[in-house]
């Protein structure tokens, strides 16, 4: 059995500091503006604003028409009657028109700014050792699935309807303004002999009633922003908990450890409900507020112009007309009050996707005030150590000869006790770890291939898992032959057939893949990390012959612990710790400061 991971290869510490919203707003513009839709996206929004200017004009159109047509009524007026609603059958078919067409538009930008989003996070998160090391990042680097997948589309709905919804409200804002300001600029109130005008009384009393209300609304509607990211929180540690659930079924069965996965999930939920159970005591809070102004707001406009109507002052169709100026006036201004939930909605989201951005670009300077490994290349072909140091938080690891030169073709194992950080000097030399001190002088035109302890297979075909760089320069003989070398004979029929090949071998066929790759591929290099380990006898003896044979020329370097024929690894190197060297110090990613430190980044440890 392998050893145990190193805590220092896996987990450093890390210190969380706030981003601001100057900061994740910025982080999202970089990433629309570099995204390849960035055209489409300005060329929808212009049209969606077209067509928000053109119904503002129908709708100050269809509140003039409000007065011609109720003193129709009032006059009892049947020609004119059946003309005003003529001309209300153009007005209302050419809203309904542009309606459909804004609603088109809004699916299309909403479509489109989730490819940008979700594009840009994937291109940030596959940049190379990134993902690796968000994953050591603490909190942040927990659950990027959900915030690539599901945070960036809400994001995106949320950012779709709220901006679309304002710039609505502001074009209405801006051509009703005028329009009321108009209409009750002949509003004159009379008390006791007095006359009193208010120029634009009409506009001050409904920027005074919804400014209030969005005070209020505010107030009462801000907490909703940290328990909708706590909820966003708990919903990923519950589903982290099921994708583990379900990928270790067996072992669970074997184990009758079914109560205790239970018991894992019920707590879970709970921690999800309870989250939830604070949103909705918020939103009841809110909803005293806003549906009280929404009661209220169902006479509000005839309560302001009343006292003008019953001095006689305006027609009945001016009321009507005055009101329904004072109500488009007052909706675009309350558009702050409706929306208090999704604003607080969208800022939660928004903290965590550009959060989880601004860690990925963090992630590449880390630790920047530490030492780091130096890495160059050999022309003579060789690999190198010279005085190589690598820091982690428990302390440094390192050989025990300070100069090491492997030539080509060499084969050597390098072993150390348990903990001593093998692992993690195995990811020094893959560059994933590069913090420490000395040099690392890599062979010069060479690519050395990295074998983990757990191998990786790209979804496809045998084939493709085989060779995935491309056609294999051999044919389907040469597949036979190296997998039967390996013990694995049985899949020679099945290299065009697409499988989840994690699933269909056991561990040990799985490692013996791994080796079968690594002959047709034909390295020069080959730097293994406990791979060879966990074989049984018979394996491993399949697998050494096997790279006898095929890559006679190859450099072969094990990191394990040196159980392993002597005769295939003559020399030998060994870790050890330097327990004298100073530690490394954590790192500070910005974050919104809003997650905990979750459950799930202890789980993600294997």
């Amino acid at each position: 059995m392998a050893d145990q991971p190193d805590q220092s290869a896996t987990a450093q510490p890390v210190t969380v500091e706030a981003s601001s919203l100057r900061d994740q707003v910025a982080t999202i513009k970089r990433a629309l503006v570099g995204s390849p839709v960035r055209k489409w996206l300005v060329w929808t929004s212009v049209g969606i604003m077209a067509v928000i200017v053109a119904t503002s004009i129908g709708q100050v159109l269809l509140n003039r028409w409000n007065q011609p047509f109720y003193d129709a009524l009032a006059r009892r007026d049947m020609a004119a009657f059946l003309h005003q609603l003529m001309i209300f059958a153009v007005i209302a078919g050419t809203l309904l028109l542009l309606n459909i067409a804004q609603t088109w538009l809004n699916q299309m930008i909403r479509l489109k700014l989730r490819e940008a989003l979700t594009l840009d996070l994937i291109d940030q998160w596959m940049r190379p050792a990134r993902a690796f090391r968000l994953a050591n990042a603490g909190a942040i680097g927990v659950n990027p699935d959900q915030r690539m997948q599901q945070d960036a589309a809400h994001l995106s709905d949320l950012s779709t309807d709220l901006g679309v919804g304002l710039l609505q409200s502001f074009i209405l804002l801006v051509s009703f303004v005028g329009v009321l300001w108009q209409l009750s600029s002949g509003f004159v109130f009379h008390i006791n002999g007095w006359s009193l005008a208010i120029p634009g009384y009409m506009v001050w009393a409904a920027f005074l009633y919804a400014g209030i209300a969005s005070w209020l609304s505010w107030l009462v509607g801000r907490p909703l922003i940290r328990l909708n990211s706590d909820r966003y929180t708990r919903e990923a540690e519950l589903r982290s908990s099921m994708v583990r659930v379900n990928e270790n079924v067996d072992a669970i069965a074997l184990y009758h450890g079914e109560a205790d996965a239970k018991r894992r999930l019920e707590i879970d939920l709970g921690t999800v409900l309870g989250a939830m159970r604070n949103i909705y005591k918020a939103q009841i809070n809110l909803s005293w507020v806003t549906d009280t102004y929404g009661w209220i707001t169902v006479v509000a406009p005839i309560l302001v112009a009343s006292p003008v109507y019953f001095s006689g002052d305006i027609s009945f169709g001016g009321l009507m007309m005055a009101v329904g100026a004072f109500n488009q006036v007052h909706s675009s201004l309350r558009w702050f009050i409706n929306n208090i939930g999704g604003i607080a909605d969208w800022r939660a989201t928004l903290m965590r996707v550009a959060d989880f951005r601004i860690a990925l670009d963090e992630t590449d300077v880390l630790h920047d005030k530490e030492k780091r490994i130096e890495f160059g290349d050999n022309a003579n072909g060789s690999l190198t150590f010279e005085k190589l140091q690598v820091a982690s938080p428990e302390g440094c690891t390192k050989l025990s000869d300070s100069h090491v030169e492997i030539h080509p073709g060499e084969r050597v194992v390098i072993t150390g006790d348990p903990g001593a950080g093998k692992t993690l000097f195995f990811r020094a030399i893959a560059g994933l770890w590069p913090w420490g001190s000395g040099r690392i002088g890599l062979p010069a035109g060479e690519t050395p291939i990295f074998v983990p302890r757990v191998p990786y297979f790209p979804a496809g075909t045998l084939r493709e898992v085989l060779h995935p760089n491309g056609s294999a320069p051999a044919g389907d003989a040469d597949f036979g032959a190296v997998l039967a070398e390996v013990g694995l004979e049985r899949l020679s029929s099945s290299l065009d057939r697409s499988a989840r090949w994690e699933r269909e071998l056991n561990d040990d066929e799985q490692r013996s893949l791994a080796f079968a790759r690594l002959a047709l591929r034909q390295p020069k290099w080959v730097i293994i990390d406990e791979a060879m380990d966990a074989f049984d006898g018979p394996s491993l003896r399949r697998v050494l012959s096997m790279l006898e044979k095929r890559l006679p020329e190859t450099a072969i370097l094990n990191i394990g612990r040196g159980l392993h024929n002597g005769h295939f690894f003559p020399r030998a190197l060994n870790i050890v710790k330097d327990t004298g060297a100073a530690p490394l110090k954590p790192a500070r990613v910005r974050t919104g400061a809003i997650d905990p430190p979750p459950k799930a980044a202890v789980r993600r440890k294997k």
